[in-house]
Formats: C-alpha cells, structure tokens, sequence
C-alpha cells in the first residue's frame, strides 16, 4: 500500500485525474453558489446571447444560461456514475464471490448469465430497457448499474479463483470457518483492489452511457439541466454556426469529466499492479538503490 502510494503521489496522470475529479464534484454540491442563475430560468429576450460577464458559457435558444445548467448538470452526471456503478459493484463482487468460491454449476449459471448480458450491445440494450420504462434519473441509473453488473462479476470471480487457493483460506476451510465469514474476511479484501479500479472507469463509463440516453432523449427529462440534453438542444445547424457555445460547452464538460476518471483509474491500475512497477534507474546506480526506490 506505501509503495502504492508512492507511486500515485509521483504519477502527473492521478494528479490530473483528481483534480478534475474534484473540480466536478466541487461543481455539483456548490452549484447554487457558483451557478449566479436560475438554471430553469427562460428569458426569450436573452436568446443565444454569446459569452459575456453577466453569462460566463452564454445562453441558449430559450434565453436560459448555459453556465447555469453546465454546472447543474454535473449533479446528474455523477449522480447516475456513483448511484449505477454502486449498483453494478454490489451486484458484480456479490455474484462474483459466489461463482468463484463455489464453482460447478453456481458457477455455469453465473457464467452463462453474464455471457448474455455481454452479448447484447451496451448502449442498445440500454435505450431498450429505458424506453420500455418511463425514462427519469431513477430509471437511468438502475437501468445503468444493472447491465453493468456482469463484467465486473467475470472481472471479482477471475480473481477469487486465484485467492481461494492461497493458504489463508485454505487455513479457513480446514478451521471450519463459515463461508460467509471466508468471502467476508478472507477472500473479499484480496479482491477489493481490482474492483475499485473497474469501479472509477466505471463512473466514466456511466457518464457517457446517461450522456447518451439524455442525448436521444430517454435520459433526464426535461426541464432537469443534463448535459447530453443540452447537447441536443444546441445540435441544430443553425445553432451550430451562429451560438456554438450551447452545444460545445457540455460537450467539453462531458470529455473532462470522463477524462478526468479515466487517468485516476489508470494511475490506481498502474499503481496496484505489481507487473507495473517502472523504476526511473539513474547513472551508476546499484541493485540495492533500485530495489529500494521500488
């Protein structure tokens, strides 16, 4: 874990990575502080006014301001990101337990189970699901974290295949300690690391998933700020050449942000992962000096 942590700390990628990943969160709970307008707001006469002091991102087609919605925005994307893939993690690591502990046919059913999730286009099955529900916030996630659920199962049960062998667990068995206890003491913590990885790409992958959905039109529903449906809003040719910044503007929030959780995620893997360990090796230095900065 030091060593670990020595490296994030040295990594320009994980400093990147959070500092964006704050600016966002910091975006969402402040949003009323910083936002300087009602988001909902619609001002006919302010119609696609380009950027100025009194509206920092300019406004769109109904005079309402883009800053304003831009940072309310940040509350439903990472409000699905965290709430989907809090849901995908629970359902992923619970069923991944059990397919890898137990094996045979837990372990096929599983298995075959998460095999059909996958054989289904991501974003396909999504806007599927939605449409054949009443699309909100709620929906959105749930939706999000339940099809999200069988990679990150495939990705726990690969590494509790592993663990279950070691010779802790083992010690476990022969004790006559409760499975429950063994996965909940034993086998968890030897997986927890992979899964918060997976986790922080997930949210990023979860940001674009809502970003689509609000996008097409079966995300938030209006008039709730999203930053896909401001995209769509801001997506006629007209608006494209005469106000580009109602469209352009979310869309640089959206590769931020999942930028943003895609280097932290990246910085934890490379950091975690003992195979991934680069040692900067100065002029005349030793064995000893190497094995020490590792």
């Amino acid at each position: 874990m030091s060593r670990a942590t020595r490296r994030i700390g040295r990594d320009p990628r994980a400093w990147i990575g959070v500092g964006v990943v704050v600016t966002v969160v910091l975006m969402a709970v402040a949003a009323p502080l910083i936002s300087g307008h009602d988001p909902l707001a619609i001002d006919l006469v302010r119609s696609l006014e380009a950027p100025s002091r009194s509206h920092w991102f300019g406004t769109d087609i109904q005079g309402r301001d883009v800053f304003a919605r831009l940072v309310y925005g940040a509350r439903v994307s990472l409000t699905v990101g965290i709430a989907s893939q809090s849901i995908a993690v629970s359902l992923g690591v619970l069923l991944g337990l059990i397919a890898g502990y137990y094996g045979r046919w837990v372990d096929e059913a599983i298995m075959r189970c998460a095999d059909v999730t996958l054989a289904f286009p991501t974003l396909l099955l999504l806007i599927a699901l939605v449409a054949a529900l009443q699309p909100s916030l709620t929906i959105v996630f749930l939706v999000i974290g339940i099809v999200g659920w069988a990679g990150m199962a495939r990705l726990v049960r690969g590494q509790v295949l592993v663990v279950r062998e070691m010779e802790y667990v083992q010690a476990g068995r022969a004790l006559g300690a409760p499975d429950a206890r063994i996965l909940a003491t034993h086998v968890l913590p030897g997986v927890i690391g992979p899964v918060v990885i997976a986790g922080t790409l997930g949210i990023a992958g979860a940001i674009m998933a809502e970003s689509s959905l609000s996008f097409l039109g079966l995300g938030v529903q209006p008039p709730t700020p999203s930053w896909g449906s401001m995209i769509a809003d801001g997506r006629d040719l007209y608006q494209l050449r005469t106000a580009p910044w109602t469209s352009l503007a979310p869309g640089l929030a959206i590769g931020a942000a999942v930028l943003g959780f895609n280097l932290l995620g990246d910085a934890l893997r490379d950091a975690y992962d003992p195979r991934a360990i680069r040692v900067a090796m100065p002029r005349g230095a030793g064995l000893g000096e190497v094995v020490r900065n590792a």
